[in-house]
């Protein structure tokens, strides 16, 4: 069986979101396992996608404020 490809996505991140992003993949991971900053993206994109299906309209409206402030910085 053919392997899946997958798909690569550049993005440029503030140097606290890297920070953050490398705080959250050393608190997900445990000694069994290393989790990547790559998967805490994966699983953020899935969570947001859960919450806006789910029609979380409070999630919503926290990732639109988020962005919207980030926006103005």
């Amino acid at each position: 069986m053919p392997k899946k490809e997958k798909k690569r996505l550049q993005v440029v991140i503030s140097e606290e979101q890297d920070a953050l992003l490398t705080k959250t993949a050393y608190e997900l991971s445990s000694p069994e396992r290393l989790i990547s900053k790559s998967e805490v993206v994966r699983l953020a994109i899935e969570k947001i996608a859960q919450d806006l299906s789910a029609g979380d309209t409070e999630s919503l409206k926290e990732y639109i404020s988020t962005l919207d402030d980030e926006h103005d910085d």
